[in-house]
This record gives structure tokens, C-alpha cells and sequence, in this order.
């Protein structure tokens, strides 16, 4: 299993991009690197539409990962990431950023690729306070973790997601 990126790194602006710790490795790929057809552009539009209708002022970030030789060596194809920025920290999430990390499978067999989860965690101006796996058990583990309407609200964010990429392309 793959060690969850966040974990892994830290805040390096108010931006919030981010960077390996030293010594440190990213599991990760921006978002707006992904974008390589219409089909995946469409669903990464979908997914920051959905966060966009709940939360309007709310800035995505299809590039969360710093762009330098050290970040760029440890690319991992088989996750999209979108930080998305709250305009200050937010209560109910406890939060001013949140990082997702969508995670694919690709089968080499048959050459299909399926979402297998969302890696979501949230950043404030003392770092990482929480992090949510749909990979592993689906509990909010950190620091201070969200309220829990708003808890619910990003689990059923991720279950959306799942579904979304895992729809077949037309």
C-alpha cells in the first residue's frame, strides 16, 4: 500500500503548495497534468464543480505539488491531486486547504484503469490537521478533525468521486 503523500510533506506558501519533507517521497500527480483527453478533463471539471456548489468561494488548485526536479522525480501516474483553498480557515473543516488524491488502479491484464479510493486531508497555517482514506476505513484521523455534518459531507463527496471516475467513458 502506498504511503499517503501528505504525511509525507509540508506547507511551502499561503498558496498551498506543496512540498516533499526532506528525505521524503510524493506519491502524487497534479491534476492539471492528468488532464491528458477530454473524457478525464471532464471528470476533474466535475469534481471541482461539485466542491464549487457547496462551497462557492472555495479556490481549486489542479497543480497543489510544487514543479521541481526533487517533487518531479517521485510523480506517481496512478493519482490525480486538487488542493482546493478556503478564502481563511474553515471551522467546519477545520481547515484552510484540502488536499485530494484520487487513487486508480490500473489492471496490467486487461489494461483497465478503476479509482480504487480518495486520499483527503486538511492543511492549515500549522500544517496537516487531519487526513481521511476511502482506501483504508474511512475514519478522520488528526489533529482536529471536521465537524461532523461537514465530515459526512466530504465522505459523500468521495463516494461521488469514486463513482464519477469509475463511470465508462462515452
Amino acid at each position: 500500500m502506498l504511503s499517503f503523500a501528505d504525511e509525507q510533506c509540508h506547507s511551502r506558501s499561503q498558496m498551498g503548495t506543496i512540498s516533499p519533507a526532506p528525505g521524503r517521497s510524493i506519491f502524487s500527480m497534479n491534476a492539471a497534468e492528468q488532464a491528458t483527453n477530454l473524457a478525464l478533463a471532464s471528470k476533474i471539471a466535475s469534481v471541482v464543480n461539485l466542491f464549487k456548489s457547496e462551497f462557492p468561494d472555495i479556490r481549486a488548485d489542479l497543480k497543489p505539488w510544487r514543479n521541481d526536479p526533487e517533487t518531479r522525480e517521485l510523480v506517481d501516474p496512478d493519482s490525480i491531486d486538487i488542493g482546493f483553498h478556503f478564502p481563511g480557515r474553515s471551522r467546519a473543516f477545520q481547515s484552510r486547504s484540502i488536499l485530494l488524491q484520487i487513487r486508480f488502479y490500473q489492471d496490467l491484464l486487461d489494461d483497465s484503469r478503476s479509482c480504487i479510493g480518495v486520499e483527503a486531508s486538511g492543511f492549515d497555517h500549522r500544517g496537516k490537521q487531519w487526513r481521511l482514506s476511502t482506501v483504508e476505513n474511512w475514519q478522520f484521523e488528526g489533529e482536529s478533525v471536521p465537524e461532523a455534518e461537514s465530515g459526512e459531507k466530504l465522505k459523500q463527496f468521495c463516494r461521488q468521486i469514486v463513482e464519477l471516475f469509475n463511470q465508462p467513458d462515452i
